[in-house]
Formats: structure tokens, sequence, C-alpha cells
């Protein structure tokens, strides 16, 4: 074996993470699903199946939601109950779930504020903090002052505002799932909640790909997903898979440990764009990975059929 041959070898060899280990923060948007827990006879499926599998979640909670039944004071003790769990961290996710760059900072700014009037009389109960807040949409802002200003008023109220580095449309997921499983279509809603877990596991796996290519290493990832129907049939198996290729399932300030949490984002859009690709100095460069990741023509497609299929059935 010559010389150059070893060089390449160690180049090889050098382009892989020491470390087979990712640590992963599961987040959950969006709760308490309180549609979902009026039809499981008040019961909340996802945060049951999250019981047996004791791992540190971070939730990001809408109050509106608790007024969105009649059945308010059950879905009062529904969010009482997520929070009082050990393993869960509470956040903010504003009252009523609006786009930042729509409403603007006058609005959003009081739509903060009313969005943790129970979540922090809760946390005090158990003694927890509450200072984690992520944006509806991880919508920023329209365009670099809003980025500033929503960012100076969440410093002012000692918020930290909570990034993603990984997503798998569970949203549009869900919405097939859930059309399927309407029509008892169950051969249909089960290949759909298969692909789901198929294409979460290829973006982590994308993910941290380029984390090894950006910065030499893998970084600890945090996972956004909400609570929803797929997720409370799904999720565990994702966990599972995850554990099962050696990963970490870690609280979510345990993740913000990573330095890479400290970078300064360059993109100041409403898109709601991983942090990796916020993190990236160039637009070309930013776009040039995101063409890269998994294939999802099948269930975009399937969506926009659905939606539009929804929309003409409602002229």
């Amino acid at each position: 074996m010559n010389i150059k041959h070893i060089r390449i070898i160690v180049l090889i060899f050098m382009s892989f993470p020491i470390h087979a280990q990712t640590n992963i923060s599961i987040t959950i948007d969006d709760v308490p699903n309180t549609r979902n827990f009026k039809k499981n006879n008040y019961q909340s499926v996802l945060l049951q199946k999250l019981d047996s599998l004791r791992i540190p979640i971070a939730i990001f909670i809408n109050e509106k939601l608790i007024y969105k039944t009649d059945s308010v004071n059950k879905n009062f003790e529904l969010l009482n109950n997520w929070i009082q769990r050990d393993y869960v961290t509470a956040g903010n996710h504003s009252f009523s779930h609006s786009r930042y760059s729509d409403i603007g900072y006058p609005f959003f700014k009081l739509d903060i504020e009313k969005g943790e009037g129970i979540t922090r009389e809760l946390t005090k109960v158990y003694n927890k903090p509450l200072q984690y807040f992520r944006f509806p949409y991880n919508d920023l802002g329209k365009d670099t002052t809003q980025h500033k200003q929503i960012g100076a008023f969440l410093k002012k109220k000692k918020y930290i505002s909570t990034p993603f580095t990984v997503e798998s449309s569970d949203w549009m997921f869900n919405y097939v799932y859930e059309h399927y499983l309407e029509k008892s279509d169950l051969e249909s809603a089960a290949q759909i909640g298969k692909l789901y877990v198929n294409k979460t596991i290829e973006y982590f796996q994308f993910f941290d790909s380029l984390s090894t290519r950006l910065y030499g290493r893998k970084i600890n990832q945090i996972y956004l997903c909400h609570d929803n129907l797929i997720n409370e049939n799904y999720l565990p198996e994702i966990i599972d898979k995850l554990k099962q290729q050696g990963n970490n399932l870690v609280t979510l300030e345990k993740s913000l440990e990573d330095k890479v949490y400290e970078q300064e984002s360059h993109y100041y859009k409403k898109g709601g764009i991983s942090w990796l690709y916020r993190w990236i100095p160039t637009e070309n460069k930013r776009m040039y990975w995101m063409k890269n990741e998994p294939n999802m023509d099948r269930i975009i497609n399937l969506y926009n059929r659905l939606v539009n299929q929804a929309k003409a059935n409602n002229k």
C-alpha cells in the first residue's frame, strides 16, 4: 500500500464522527391536545405512553387550547397532569399560536405574556422554572427589525428562545393519517405511520451527517414534533429506534449546553427552518443542503391532494 492510499484511508476515517452516539432532546409543541383528549374519554394517550418511556420531554404550551372544547375544567387538569410529571419541562408557545410576522410586535408581545398565565402558576406549584419560549411556526419575524425586537423582549423576560435542529413535518403526516382513520382505511393509515417513522429516522441521519460536515462532529440534536394522533401511536417507535441506534435521550437543557447553540443566526426571514440552516452564513449554501433533505414527495402530494379536496367540498 503506497503513501497516497494511506492518506486517502486516513481522510475517510477522519470524515466520520469519533462517537456514534448523538444526544437528542424530544420537544413537543401545541400541548395540550384537548380535542384528542375529549375523543379518548378524557385520557391523554400520548402522555400515558411517555410515562412508560421515562425519557426527558420538553413541552410547549398553547393555553388557548384549554378553552377549545366545552370541558375547560378537565382540560385544565390535563395541563396540570403534563406539568406535574417529573420528566417534563414546560415552555411557553404563546397563547393563541399566531404568526409573529403576521400580527406584529405589539400584539405578539401580549400573546406571549398571556400564554404564560396558567403555566407559570403550575410550574411554581411543582417547583419548576418557566424559561423556554418557542415561536409558533418557528416564525421569528419577517425581517431583521422584527427578529431583534422580539429577541430583546424575550431577553428582558428571561426567556430562552428555543431552537430545533430536526423536524419531519409530523403535522402533515398527521393530517393524512387522520384522514385514513376517519375513512376506516386502517391499512393506508398504518402505511402513513410507517412512512412517518422511517422518514423521521432519515431526517435524524441527514442532520447528523450535516452537522458532521459543518462542524466535524455530531452535535446535540433537538427534535420538534406535536401533540397529535400520529405521535400517540408512533412517537414511541421513533424513540425506540433512536435508542437502538445508540443515541442518548437527554433534557432540553442538556442539549443547549452544546456550544453550537451559541452561534449567531444568519437568517432573518419568517420561514420555520432548522437552526442548522440558520447558522449557515450564505443563502446558496443553505439552499444546497435544504435541497438534499430526504425526499418527501409522497406525503407532500397526498397532503396537498387531501387539502384541495377538502377546500373543494367546502365551497
